[in-house]
């Protein structure tokens, strides 16, 4: 296989919702340059890109893949990513290697409310962009349109590099704004024919030229001269600011094709050879302690892993950006993260699941290999005396939970080794045993999303699983101070068991003042790990109770405060005094005043007003105007505090803060009421008191259980 250096390769993603076609353009890519003899197709399920089981089966893409093509000596290398916001940490690893996105559009849907997601990340990237809007072969297809829907979302940036001659079914001719020229294709599409532009489209071609002028110009105050003093500028020069322009994140070229039909895709590629920022021109990658690593390949070796792949027969796949030097065959590196050594055995260039195996890459490219044993996304692998971390992915959060069971106890363990292997795959899902709950707890990022890690768990893994309503972590707290003492007393023979403890809680608050009526001799200050605090004091006087059976008593207070008298949940901001009690000079031991100060604790819990806390969470839903309505009215009725509304584009941003039990499957009852158009993010906010009616109903729950 052909050996490029950092000069000549181009790293691409491919964004855009479903169906707008970035699984077809990368076939015809591919295709284009001769690399392979026949397109496959989405329907037929033979593409490069979409190669695995679960993509066949749902008809789009599901995992970000890699694969490459050539094009006039330039290597480009592509990424295809899912177009579903469930799948968004696929789109965000692979934009944190990419250099150039290619943003698709539907010409006949324009903007959909899923890339107001995507582009936020590409916006944190500050990554060159291009806008290619798509299909503009179909009988409904409106390029003028979705260019409006372009330049108000994404801002006066994105200026058109062509357009559409004969949109719609007859479409076969694109007027090309840089190069001044028509391109006709024939009915089978691929090479066109260079013809002047019509006589009819010459005013509309020169008016969004000289659009094109003026954006190029802007971005470079020698060029800025050069069109005052020419009123124009030269191929060239338009080139010179274009690309200026893209790595200032101020200019979005916007391109028109069907990918389908392979008309306009060479010039599209000739684009990207031509004007788009390879690797080389790219800021340098940072350090996590902000540091710079400059793409250059006579510096020491230094790889970036943004994606693993485990796969059933050839085992863990490591995605890798050579982001310095240079990496052969055999070479040894360190995981800067666990100090191991990793040796690259094999290199590989990945064409979706295919192998090309190569001797060298070269710094500015991305390959893979096998079988690394402690390296996972995120990681970085240097050169043994060049010490670096590159600053990591920031992945968003989870939406949405589900718990896990196993309908089988025997397959308890291997589910708990799949879930791991997922998430090493996949970030934005994680796994956890939740104590508290006594389930296995699975965050994902939508209802989409946990259905393609269950179908993963049974057709791969071979686990049944059945998904169930997660119980809620609740917190316990009071409200009041109240005093309780209790005594233990066993004899069974020999030496029995006494302690006797009084202890009184109250409410914490942060900077409360000294207790009335008691003197603080010691105190500690614990920070609980399920949230808030335990304030323990000593306030014993007279020795009554020996200075060490106290630590005993914590423990046992401790023991009962994670299993709250209430409901079972966590307990938490609570102060207890102990200031009295007895103890026996032969029967007080430890076990006797753990039972002592938890029981004391339980009875003083039940007489202070105890409250039950739930979690709370902020969530930010984008929904059309025309549907705020209907998810106004259903946020009400989960109990949800409107916080907040305003206009976004085409677009209306509602703020709420609505309780964690109000939210299962709240992704698809979203989708239900928009026809899958809004989308959601939320965050943990704070734990608050629930309403009485719902206390109740708890209380009632747990006592039957």
């Amino acid at each position: 296989m052909k050996e490029y250096d950092d000069k000549h390769i181009k790293n691409i993603v491919l964004l855009g919702s479903v169906k707008s076609g970035k699984t077809t353009l990368a076939e015809t890519m591919v295709f284009e340059a001769g690399l392979i003899k026949r397109r496959g197709s989405v329907e037929e399920k033979s593409t490069i890109s979409d190669y695995h089981e679960i993509e066949h089966e749902r008809g789009n893409s599901v995992y970000a893949t890699t694969l490459h093509t050539e094009w006039r000596d330039y290597k480009i290398n592509i990424i295809d990513t899912p177009g579903l916001d469930d799948f968004v940490g696929e789109i965000a690893s692979s934009l944190r290697v990419a250099d150039t996105c290619l943003f698709l559009f539907h010409a006949q849907y324009g903007v959909e409310v899923g890339s107001e997601i995507t582009w936020n990340y590409v916006d944190r990237f500050k990554k060159p962009t291009v806008f290619v809007v798509n299909q503009v072969d179909h009988p409904k297809a409106d390029f003028d349109a979705t260019v409006a829907g372009i330049k108000a979302q994404f801002g006066p940036a994105a200026v058109v590099m062509q357009y559409p001659v004969n949109q719609g079914e007859g479409f076969d001719a694109i007027i090309d704004l840089l190069k001044m020229t028509m391109y006709k294709f024939p009915a089978a599409g691929g090479k066109p024919e260079k013809l002047p532009i019509p006589a009819a489209e010459k005013e509309k071609a020169d008016q969004l030229h000289n659009e094109l002028v003026e954006k190029a110009a802007e971005n470079d105050e020698a060029l800025m001269e050069l069109y005052f003093e020419k009123g124009s500028l030269d191929e060239d020069e338009l080139r010179q600011g274009l690309k200026l322009g893209m790595l200032k994140h101020d200019v979005f070229p916007i391109f028109c094709l069907s990918a389908k039909k392979n008309m306009g895709s060479g010039r599209l590629m000739g684009f990207i050879d031509n004007v788009a920022p390879g690797a080389r021109e790219m800021l340098p990658e940072k350090t996590a302690d902000g540091k710079e690593v400059a793409c250059d390949p006579t510096k020491p070796a230094v790889l970036f892993v943004f994606k693993t792949l485990v796969e059933p027969f050839l085992g863990k796949i490591t995605f890798f950006r050579v982001c310095s030097g240079e990496v052969s065959e055999a070479v040894d590196l360190i995981n800067h993260q666990t100090g191991e050594t990793e040796r690259l055995n094999q290199l590989f260039i990945m064409d979706g699941k295919n192998r090309n195996q190569v001797k060298k890459l070269s710094a500015g490219d991305i390959g893979a290999t096998l079988k690394l044993k402690g390296t996972l996304t995120n990681h970085t692998l240097h050169a043994k005396d060049f010490p670096v971390a590159l600053a990591t992915i920031e992945f968003p959060e989870p939406r949405i939970r589900t718990a896990v069971v196993a309908r089988e106890k025997k397959d308890e363990e291997k589910l708990s080794e799949a879930l791991r292997d997922m998430q090493a795959e996949d970030p934005t899902l994680m796994a956890e045993f939740a104590p508290e709950l006594k389930q296995l707890i699975l965050w994902g990022q939508g209802e989409l999303h946990h259905s393609v890690a269950k179908w993963r768990l049974e057709h791969v893994h071979g686990i049944r699983v059945d998904f169930v309503e997660p119980r809620i972590p609740y917190r316990e707290t009071i409200q009041k101070a109240a005093t309780a003492m209790y005594r233990h007393k066993k004899q069974s023979g020999g030496a029995g068991q006494f302690a006797e403890v009084h202890l009184r809680i109250e409410p914490y608050v942060e900077g409360m003042a000294d207790p009335s009526g008691l003197s603080i001799r010691q105190q500690e200050e614990i920070d609980l790990k399920w949230g808030g605090k335990l304030v323990f004091c000593n306030c014993i006087v007279g020795g009554v109770i020996d200075q060490k059976f106290l630590p005993s008593i914590l423990k046992g207070i401790m023991e009962k405060m994670e299993e709250g008298p209430m409901t079972g949940s966590y307990v938490r901001d609570v102060r207890v005094l102990v200031f009295d009690g007895k103890m026996h000079p032969v029967d007080s031991n430890d076990i006797s005043f753990k039972i002592a100060g938890a029981q004391a604790f339980k009875e003083a819990f039940k007489n202070a007003d105890p409250l039950i806390l739930e979690p709370i969470y902020e969530m930010e839903i984008m929904v059309p105007e025309e549907l705020m309505g209907d998810v106004m009215s259903d946020l009400q009725s989960r109990r949800s505090i409107i916080a907040g509304m305003e206009s976004h584009g085409k677009y209306q941003i509602i703020r709420a803060t609505t309780p964690l039990a109000e939210q299962y499957k709240y992704t698809t009852a979203l989708k239900s009421m928009t026809q899958g158009r809004a989308s959601f993010r939320r965050h943990f906010k704070e734990y608050a008191p629930v309403p009485y009616e719902v206390q109740k109903t708890l209380l009632a729950k747990h006592q039957a259980q």
